[in-house]
């Protein structure tokens, strides 16, 4: 079973294709997890996450399921990164460093600034990307 925390930009990424490939159906959890090779629960837990940042809307019961809530033309990549990133992209950082040390002392300061550098500069790659496009990919 993946590391959702390690996986969760790829998962929300498979989920979202999944929709967008079938833009009329409400996709069930179960079907999704079957193409993830993952829980039904995991998924459930991603949709709602997507269903928070507006980009999933779902539907409770036997004919429920999953839709995206808009077109996928219109659902940028960088909304998914922003809604799925849980700030460690990069890993986390050493949180016992010694003080005394003048690299301890300043790393997570210098490491913050790295991390925001890089999160800004995915951010700027992925703004000219839609679902749509990823989905294209496929065909």
């Amino acid at each position: 079973m993946p590391d959702m925390n390690n996986t969760r930009f790829a998962t929300a990424i498979h989920i979202l294709t999944l929709l967008a490939s079938e833009p009329e159906q409400w996709l069930s959890s179960e079907y999704m997890a079957g193409s993830i090779s993952i829980n039904p629960v995991m998924v459930r837990k991603e949709l709602s996450v997507l269903t928070e940042a507006g980009l999933v809307i779902t539907k409770k019961g036997k004919e429920g399921g999953a839709k995206l809530s808009k077109s996928s033309k219109d659902i940028l990549i960088s909304d998914i990164y922003k809604a799925v990133n849980n700030g460690e992209i990069l890993g986390k950082k050493n949180s016992n460093t010694n003080i005394k040390c003048n690299i301890g002392r300043q790393i997570n300061e210098r490491l913050s600034t790295l991390f925001s550098e890089i999160d800004e500069k995915n951010m700027q790659l992925l703004k000219g990307k839609t679902l749509e496009d990823f989905l294209k990919q496929f065909e």
